[in-house]
């Protein structure tokens, strides 16, 4: 029964590699240490034959435990795995040379550390097979001399036993390089009949190769009269396959300790060169698509940094983002998405030329790193080339997906003298291409990193403004334009800072949707403006529509009728009194997903609008498939709408269409009364704007309706 010792801090992982370990035999004992303090005092009474660690451990990590199971005789030999989660090279080098025999990275492949560990317990078998039946000669060797001399003939038969079933290949060589003997395991990969072989010439039995390099190698040993220690050394054995082994070579002493020979032992560590080489593949290559990841290209391009430093060279690093590829992960699942990265990969490597290096950074991110440009405008060329190629559909699984790329270019040296300034600056310059709308390049500035920084500001500000609720609530009336009523006011977000000011939505919304506080920004003007609905209402003002403004991010899940079922209740609201602005812009999401939710909260009785209406899609087509009450003509219709026949078209051709659909029509952006009759004349149910009211705070806003609450009024007052 084999005994496997599990080091490990974490129960989880104890848990995962003992259930593991169980199934490499029948029966196996698996004993778990979460102290590898406390399996240090406990390896010599167990006796263990595989060791399973972890690197990082607190008060003794993984390589201080190998070196100290090392250091011990009784435990020097035992086969140690170790399991780490980081991908660096120098752990696995510091663990290599700590005296570890396997590495395997977290969280494991189930088949590879059972295989791992099934070798491993083999070769541990062998060795304590062997050590046991040396122990047993040994003791027969020492019951007397003169049982020795009698039985060493039958001892050395016995002895040439042993040594012809380990499989390792064990030969002896006299002074002139003659085999005097060579075991049964070496005779049968070599193809030579063992007992012809004695008594010939290194020349004669090896290729000439191989046999000038061991009797060279021999001569040394016989020279120096001390050993030669585990060296790599390659054959090619009778079937044609190479391989490779881990060679020592011994002086042979006779009685008067005279150096009469070499003793050669070489272990066959073909398997374990080839774990190694997979293992090297795998720290230096991405698992999904096979391109070079992170780790190679950073090597790679500090050999690039080592080369330039020599002459004049410089090189390019592009680093590229697809645009959009969420909604494919969220609208077909992440193994169609991973077919599309691997499908994005080969396109990629279409690009592969003696001077480029394609790389997978992580997820949607991909890099080229371009050697050699002779010019900006030639890295400029490669980028454009790469925008181009992505621009193409790619099809996944009966699917035509269209997306686009964001890419950034940094230069060495101007851009960054180390892989981590370069990165960092390409990175920089990819979210600024994507910022201006994507699917284009963008060279790397130096005021990016001033504007980076600033941004980085904003949101940390942004955070503590959630936080502290630092938001507050302007309303701007709307009225009819038949009666000259107010019967609405939209909802419009302030953030009042700690030192006073007050910044308007266009110095931060735009920032909150893209680190993610939009959502709860939103969230806060839902509830807050429903609350003063409510409140105005109980204290006896007239019932005024409550229009508040919505983000395309609040779609992307499905909890946004939750939300404002949620708030309704809370604040008791009449949803009749709830209208819910969307721009054209929200139907870039999920079209069918955003019906849904709109149907939802139509359902609940809340009016929805199309706010800013004419700057999307411009077109009413895809509208009449929504549960729309409303359409809010953008501003810059209505500001030339006196002086521009084609504004003053636009606005009637969008009131006879929505009238059609039966939909009411708000001008918002008025600001003259000229502007206010002709949208009047234009058929516009009613407006919004400066000219009828600017926003204002809640109390200013009741003090406002107490004046008079008509346009006429508010024309001549």
């Amino acid at each position: 029964m084999s005994t496997i010792v599990i080091v490990d801090d974490q129960p989880i992982n104890r848990a995962i590699y003992s259930k593991i370990a169980s199934s490499i035999e029948n029966v196996v004992r698996i004993e778990t240490f979460a102290d590898p303090r406390e399996a240090l005092k406990s390896l010599a009474s167990l006796a263990p034959d595989l060791i399973i660690t972890d690197y990082n451990m607190p008060g003794l990590d993984g390589v201080a435990f190998i070196a100290r199971v090392r250091a011990d005789p009784a435990t020097a030999d035992i086969p140690i795995i170790v399991i780490t989660v980081s991908e660096d090279r120098s752990y696995r080098l510091r663990a290599l040379d700590a005296g570890a025999t396997d590495f395997l990275l977290s969280p494991v492949d189930h088949r590879e550390f059972v295989t791992r560990a099934k070798n491993l317990l083999k070769l541990r078998k062998q060795q304590l097979l062997l050590a046991h039946r040396a122990e047993r000669l040994e003791r027969k060797l020492e019951r007397s001399e003169q049982s020795l001399r009698e039985a060493v003939r039958d001892s050395s038969e016995r002895l040439a036993q042993v040594i012809d079933a380990v499989p390792v290949m064990i030969s002896v060589t006299d002074q002139q390089g003659r085999f005097q003997f060579i075991n049964e395991y070496q005779a049968a990969l070599m193809g030579i009949d063992p007992s012809a072989a004695i008594g010939s010439d290194a020349v004669e039995v090896l290729d000439p190769e191989r046999a000038a390099r061991t009797r060279a190698l021999d001569e040394l040993v016989l020279q120096k009269r001390g050993p030669i220690h585990s060296f790599e050394d390659e054959l090619v054995d009778r079937a044609g396959e190479r391989r490779v082994f881990l060679t020592t070579k011994s002086p042979l002493r006779n009685g008067s300790n005279q150096t009469i020979g070499v003793v050669t032992s070489s272990l066959d560590i073909t398997g374990r060169k080839a774990a190694e080489r997979h293992l090297q593949y795998m720290a230096h290559h991405d698992s999904l698509t096979g391109l070079p990841n992170r780790v190679f290209l950073s090597e790679r391009v500090q050999q690039e940094i080592a080369g330039s430093r020599r002459g004049d060279r410089c090189f390019a690093l592009h680093v590229i983002d697809l645009d959009g590829f969420k909604s494919v992960n969220d609208v077909m699942g992440h193994s169609t998405g991973d077919r599309f990265l691997i499908a994005v990969a080969q396109r990629l490597q279409t690009l592969n030329r003696l001077e480029f290096v394609v790389a997978r950074l992580g997820g949607d991110e991909f890099a080229v790193l371009q050697t050699n440009p002779s010019n900006t405008a030639a890295a400029a060329a490669l980028a454009e080339e790469i925008v181009s190629l992505l621009r193409e559909p790619i099809a996944v699984e009966g699917h035509s997906v269209v997306l686009a790329a964001s890419i950034g270019t940094a230069i060495y040296p101007p851009d960054g003298d180390n892989i981590e300034d370069l990165l960092r600056h390409a990175d920089l310059a990819m979210y600024k291409a994507k910022s201006d709308g994507g699917d284009r390049h963008q060279f790397y500035a130096a005021d990016m990193n001033r504007r980076a920084c600033q941004a980085a500001q904003l949101d940390a500000e942004l955070r503590l403004a959630v936080e502290r609720e630092e938001f507050v609530l302007h309303y701007q009336p709307q009225f009819r334009l038949d009666s000259g009523e107010i019967t609405g006011v939209e909802a419009l977000i302030r953030w009042r800072k700690p030192d006073g000011s007050l910044v308007l939505p266009g110095g931060f919304l735009a920032r909150a949707e893209e680190n993610g506080l939009i959502l709860p920004i939103s969230a806060f003007v839902l509830r807050h403006a429903c609350n003063q609905a409510a409140a105005w209402r109980r204290n006896g003002l007239p019932s005024l529509r409550m229009s508040v403004n919505l983000s395309p991010v609040q779609f992307r899940g499905q909890g946004l009728p939750f939300l404002v079922t949620r708030v309704l209740s809370e604040t008791d609201l009449d949803p009749r009194l709830l209208e819910l602005e969307l721009t054209e812009n929200i139907l870039m999401q999920d079209v069918d997903q955003v019906i849904v939710q709109l149907e939802q909260l139509s359902e609940l009785g809340v009016v929805i609008s199309i706010d800013d209406f004419g700057t999307g899609f411009s077109s009413l087509s895809y509208v009449k498939r929504l549960p729309v009450d409303r359409l809010k003509i953008d501003q810059s219709f209505i500001r030339d709408v006196i002086s521009d026949p084609s504004d003053r078209a636009i606005v009637a051709t969008i009131v006879n269409l929505a009238h059609s659909l039966r939909m009411d029509v708000v001008a918002e952006g008025v600001e003259s009364a000229d502007q206010l009759e002709c949208v009047r004349a234009a058929g516009c149910d009613a407006v919004q704007g400066y000219y009828c009211g600017r926003p204002m705070p809640a109390a200013q806003f009741e003090n406002f309706l107490s004046k008079g609450r008509r346009i006429a009024v508010l024309a001549t007052g």
